[in-house]
């Protein structure tokens, strides 16, 4: 059986089923249980956590510094999040969190051009910050989809 998050805040359940936590770094875990993975889009290595995890360089209100690497590892979330309890996190939430979950929903099936929408519908108001952020989720291409999907 999958061990998916419940419905506490933060948690983007994409059209699959798929459940993925999003939070910003800066305010405290949230209640229950621990994430299985963790995905962490931050401009410095962040600190080591109890569960595995994957760093991306991504400044503040940027892109990710690897768009080939950001690709995969939002594949690696949307594979794990079918199984395993997976967050995605930058400081603050928004937008860097944002842009990569609009990334996993397209990955998910989400039309390019309706991603933004579902995640702030259905995520957090305000996710996906930047004019650049927003136009990299509408490149973020069907061939960046895993094979099967």
């Amino acid at each position: 059986m999958a061990l998916t998050w419940d419905d506490s805040t933060g948690v983007l359940e994409l059209p699959s089923g798929r459940r993925v936590r999003g939070r910003g770094l800066r305010e405290s875990m949230p209640p229950g249980p621990q994430p299985e993975f963790g995905l962490y889009l931050v401009g410095r290595e962040p600190a080591p956590v109890a569960w595995p995890s994957r760093w991306l360089r991504w400044r503040d209100f940027w892109l990710p510094a690897d768009r080939a690497a950001a690709a995969d590892a939002f594949r690696e979330v949307w594979e794990r999040a079918e199984t395993e309890r997976v967050e995605v996190a930058c400081f603050g939430g928004r937008g860097r969190t944002g842009t990569a979950l609009a990334a996993i929903a397209v990955i998910d099936g989400v039309p390019v051009h309706r991603a933004v929408d579902y995640v702030r519908a259905n995520y957090r108001e305000g996710a996906v910050e930047t004019p650049w952020q927003r136009r990299y989720v509408a490149r973020f291409t069907q061939g960046d989809r895993p094979s099967g999907s």
